[in-house]
């Protein structure tokens, strides 16, 4: 079967799991049939075809492979009530829809290709089909346009982005590359589509949330490799809950925050978030930037306020005496990701993936101004703005009228905290 050269890319790839994520009518439907092929070209080896729906299997590929398999003279039967066809050397392709998990479940498969994967739950994957895989080593193929950040097509795509994940690898590709779409069809869709939706179907972008808390965030701009030394002063941000309390390590330097680690620990307390930090980092210097909740929240059992412990750990705490309004630790964040100069002073290591999670689908409740805080993707974000709340607060002068703004520190009477 001929290939156009993304097609070629997937298919020459040498990893087990293979995510593509393309524009309409790049050639998806064909790439999936000739990767089944591929699959099942040894004897007795048994895939699956997934679509969203049981009826969009049939419609999208099932006549197609039966005149490609027949063409090749590869099949031995066809059942149609069950839309699986049987090949001459015992191997077995059958089509299957999401909408019915039992339907998934109890085989042993070699290969699946799940198509439009962005549209399927993703329990599917995980609690029915990934086990189907185990006992036979099996590899999958993930294909669809985007949905969206919030969509776990994103995630996935994002591991197979990952240069450590050596068992997955991602593709991405427009709709123009597949070379099936005449250029003037696609400027009439252009012409036609809101400006998201042609991006999305066509060029097969992420879009971004509309009601995203941190907005100013990039992936791309934001997210760089710590390439400096462990310094000797390490500062934190950290949100205590029992589950989870999150911490985010960084460097400062000047303007610049450079987060380089981060802890996620679930049913724990401040007693623990102590000696996991010291057992990271036995020599550094700690400055903690709380939840200013610390100097009344006890998470442990002898009744020691949570700024307590972390004092006599030895640690360095600033937190002011109450909070900041959200909206104002929310302007400093966005802030120092980017400003209106276009500065990025706010950058995280890649392998901080929780936080950058978060920081890319943390969201307003709709028709609110308050982030959404039953999401989960709250708690990483809010250990970050602690921190820079406290070191590069945004807020109003006191005279309204005053022409510029200007930064207010945290001090007490006329002591002015230079050590931050």
């Amino acid at each position: 079967m001929p290939l156009n050269p993304g097609q070629l890319a997937v298919g020459t790839s040498a990893a087990r799991f293979r995510v593509v994520i393309a524009g309409r009518r790049w050639g998806k439907t064909y790439l999936s049939i000739r990767e089944l092929a591929r699959a099942c070209r040894q004897p007795n080896q048994r895939a699956f075809y997934v679509a969203p729906t049981y009826r969009q299997a049939k419609q999208i590929v099932w006549d197609t492979l039966k005149w490609r398999l027949q063409d090749l003279n590869w099949c031995s039967r066809i059942n149609e009530s069950d839309l699986t066809i049987t090949l001459r050397n015992g191997s077995r392709i059958s089509l299957r829809g999401a909408d019915n998990p039992d339907s998934l479940r109890g085989v042993g498969l070699d290969f699946i290709v799940m198509d439009e994967f962005a549209m399927i739950d993703q329990k599917a994957w995980t609690e029915v089909l990934r086990p189907t895989l185990s006992d036979r080593a099996g590899g999958a193929l993930f294909i669809s346009t985007p949905m969206g950040q919030s969509n776990w097509a994103y995630d996935l795509y994002q591991r197979g982005q990952d240069p450590d994940e050596h068992t997955w690898e991602a593709f991405h590709y427009t709709t123009l590359s597949g070379g099936n779409v005449p250029a003037e069809e696609i400027e009439a869709a252009r012409r036609d589509l809101d400006a998201r939706t042609f991006r999305q179907e066509y060029e097969a972008t992420w879009e971004q949330y509309a009601n995203r808390v941190w907005y100013a965030f990039d992936r791309s701009a934001n997210v760089r490799a710590f390439e400096s030394p462990v310094p000797h002063t390490i500062y934190i941000g950290m949100d205590f809950n029992i589950d989870p309390m999150t911490m985010v390590l960084f460097s400062l330097e000047r303007e610049r925050i450079h987060v380089f680690d981060e802890i996620e620990m679930y049913s724990s307390n401040t007693q623990e978030a102590v000696a996991e930090i010291r057992s990271r980092y036995p020599t550094q210097r700690i400055v903690v930037y709380p939840d200013p909740a610390s100097r009344q929240r006890k998470t442990s059992a002898g009744g020691a306020t949570d700024l307590t412990i972390l004092q006599n750990a030895g640690f360095t705490v600033k937190a002011p005496h109450s909070h900041n309004p959200i909206r104002d630790g929310v302007n400093a964040v966005n802030s120092r990701l980017c400003n209106s100069l276009g500065e990025r002073n706010l950058l995280i290591a890649p392998g901080c993936k929780r936080l950058i999670e978060c920081l890319e689908k943390h969201t307003y409740k709709e028709g609110t101004t308050q982030p959404d805080k039953d999401s989960g993707f709250d708690h990483m974000s809010d250990a970050m703005r602690y921190a820079v709340d406290y070191l590069f607060p945004v807020t109003r002068t006191r005279d309204p009228d005053a022409a510029a703004p200007q930064r207010w520190g945290h001090s007490i009477g006329n002591f002015k905290d230079t050590t931050r």
